[in-house]
This record gives C-alpha cells, structure tokens and sequence, in this order.
C-alpha cells in the first residue's frame, strides 16, 4: 500500500485448515484477528463475531448453543465435533498478511499470500461450494481466478482443475458491523446450508 512502511510484519495463518473428509461446503473468511481477541484457537475466534451464533440458530434455533456455560467464550471442542458431523470445512483466503492498523477490520489487512483453496477443495471429494463470510475474503480469492464477486446473496461457478463445477457463495457478513440482524443473517446462511444438504448430515 503507498504511504505505508515497509517494515510492517507478515503474519502467517495461526490455524490448520480444518478439511473433514465428508465437508459439503468450504467456509471463507478473510483472515483470523489477532490473538488478544480470541475466544478460542479456531476459525471465527472473536467473541464479537456472529458465525458462531447464526451457526446455532441454523441448526438448534439457539444463538447460545455453541457458548461455553459460562458464557465465556465459545466452546472449541464441540465446535470441532459439530462441523465434522455436519460437513463444514474452514480456512481464509489469505495465508498471509500484513495489519495496516491495530484492529480486526478487514479494511486495514494487506493480502501477502492467497491460500491454496483449490489444493483444499481437491482433497474434499463431496465438496463443490465455498461460502464467504465477507467481502473481503470473496474479493482476494475471486480477483486471483479473474472471477466477478458476487452481490450478497449470489453465486458464480468456475470449472475447477480436478474435474467437478465449483460454486463461490458470497453470504452476508458474519461481522457485527455488517448491518442485517442474526436472524437475517441466518436465513441466508440457513439457504445455502440446506441446498449443499449439510442441514441433513448426522
């Protein structure tokens, strides 16, 4: 970015990819917030971020459900254990990046390094669909394949290199910031979710 030193940091992506062999659908952001602000050591970490709470009215009409009991934070270990049974795998579009500023917003990270999705998605046989959680994840991944983003709630398709369509998802923000209620949030998510066939995995 001009005007901005050269010295900044590169940081790389804290996670693994978590890629369950049964994954319907590939679940993007852009790039988890720095540490201080986790919860837990997993996707969608920050407390003030609601994927975890759509994810909970989706499935248990419960925003709560994935909260530790004492309302501390999210419960990793059956997140973990969720996802797997219902088929959703995690990463970001970026593996590395550079903090333009000293906050979680999108606006201030630069992209060093776009993740190798197709990589990813090669190793999930029964996945054909990757949703973003955000502009900013759609934007760095789809420019990289010189592919149109999206308006919220819409989809473009790509051929991928091992032989099966491919379907990008742009789903309103999981971010507080992002101006749509959870409930409106969730019914996009709830739409996606049941058409990949995700709502009806055990």
């Amino acid at each position: 970015m001009s005007g901005e030193p050269l010295s900044l940091p590169v940081y790389r992506h804290p996670f693994e990819p978590f890629l369950p062999q049964e994954a319907r659908i590939l679940f993007l952001g852009s790039f988890p917030p720095q540490e201080k602000r986790w919860s837990m050591p997993f996707y969608y970490p920050n407390s003030q971020n609601d994927f975890w709470r759509i994810m909970g009215v989706v499935f248990f009409s419960d925003k709560d459900r994935f909260l530790k009991k004492d309302g501390k934070g999210f419960d990793m270990e059956e997140i973990k254990a969720f996802s797997t049974r219902k088929g959703l795998a995690f990463y970001d579009s970026a593996c590395a990046v550079r903090r333009l500023r000293d906050n979680a917003s999108d606006k201030w990270l630069e992209v060093v390094e776009i993740s190798p999705i197709m990589d990813m998605l090669d190793g999930m046989p029964h996945c054909c669909d990757v949703a973003f959680t955000g502009e900013k994840s759609a934007r760095v991944l789809l420019d990289s394949y010189g592919l149109d983003i999206p308006p919220v709630g819409g989809s473009i398709t790509m051929d991928s290199p091992f032989g099966r369509t491919l379907s990008f998802h742009r789903l309103p923000s999981s971010s507080r910031a992002y101006p749509l209620s959870l409930e409106k949030k969730a019914e996009a998510y709830r739409k996606l979710l049941r058409e990949v066939g995700a709502l009806d995995l055990e």
